[in-house]
């Protein structure tokens, strides 16, 4: 499938700032089920500093943007050609152990509540279908409601509350999974429609599961499915925090408000221009 991505971050200071730095996550991962065809992210008045990728595998771009500046905006198009992988992560090179993703990290966090979800699995007879399990139960019992978390939102608070958002469903799938000796990870990255066939207004994310033998599988409670080739995988971390696409330091007191804009298209045709 050929998917074009465009997606807009506007950040805005209600008084002008001395400056900001960020740290990006924004570039499709190297792996059999994607191709980057083209992909360009340009940051208004900024400044393109160093880049590396890191030990999960992800490209990470520095940007600097010098004050006074009142707004920013970062802007990502491209086209990516994805390939239906049933949900394994192949050819995706990359240095940290799985068994780093056992640690534990605020937002994912397992209470009691989280911890009876993994009642009656085995993950030692069969891990591919704990966790399998693990997703299908938190669908079930985070339903998958926009509006009533924040950013903030740690997975047992969503628990508690019975709604969430794919952030929240990610971070619980990944308290579970840890909590039966499952590495797990947060994925961030894009999605071209629910399963309901309604398109996302906003980037997606989902949590990754390893399986001794079959290494990194992905698993989207929100859509209670694993990726195919509808999605676009960006990168990962311990959590949302961690794999966030966008991080930064603003130097200055405006206070920050931030307008997200994403869409996500098939398309028919291969775009003739390539970087």
């Amino acid at each position: 499938m050929l998917l074009t991505v465009d997606h807009v971050t506007r950040y805005h200071y209600d008084q002008p700032v001395r400056g900001v730095v960020q740290s990006h996550r924004l570039m499709p991962s190297l792996c059999a089920g994607q191709k980057m065809l083209r992909w360009k992210v340009t940051v208004s008045d900024g400044q393109m500093g160093g880049g590396f990728r890191d030990g999960a595998g992800d490209w990470v771009q520095g940007w600097t943007v010098l004050g006074p500046v009142n707004e920013i905006t970062v802007h990502v198009t491209g086209q990516v050609e994805t390939l239906d992988q049933a949900g394994v992560l192949r050819g995706h090179k990359e240095l940290v152990p799985p068994e780093a993703y056992l640690r534990k990290t605020h937002p994912t966090e397992a209470d009691a509540a989280l911890i009876a979800l993994a009642e009656g699995l085995t993950p030692q007879q069969d891990a591919l279908a704990a966790a399998h399990a693990v997703s299908a139960r938190v669908s079930d019992a985070i339903v998958y409601t926009p509006g009533t978390t924040t950013s903030q939102t740690t997975a047992a608070e969503a628990m508690a509350l019975g709604t969430g958002v794919c952030q929240d469903q990610a971070h619980a799938v990944i308290a579970v999974a840890r909590h039966i000796g499952l590495p797990a990870r947060y994925v961030s990255g894009y999605l071209l429609v629910g399963i309901d066939g309604a398109a996302h207004d906003a980037a997606h994310a989902w949590a990754e599961v390893f399986i001794a033998g079959l290494g990194w599988v992905g698993f989207d409670p929100a859509n209670r499915c694993c990726p195919d080739d509808r999605y676009i995988r960006l990168g990962s971390g311990l959590d949302s925090a961690h794999a966030a696409m966008i991080r930064g330091t603003t130097r200055g007191p405006g206070e920050e408000s931030l307008d997200v804009s994403v869409t996500v298209l098939q398309s028919q045709t291969q775009s003739q221009t390539q970087q």
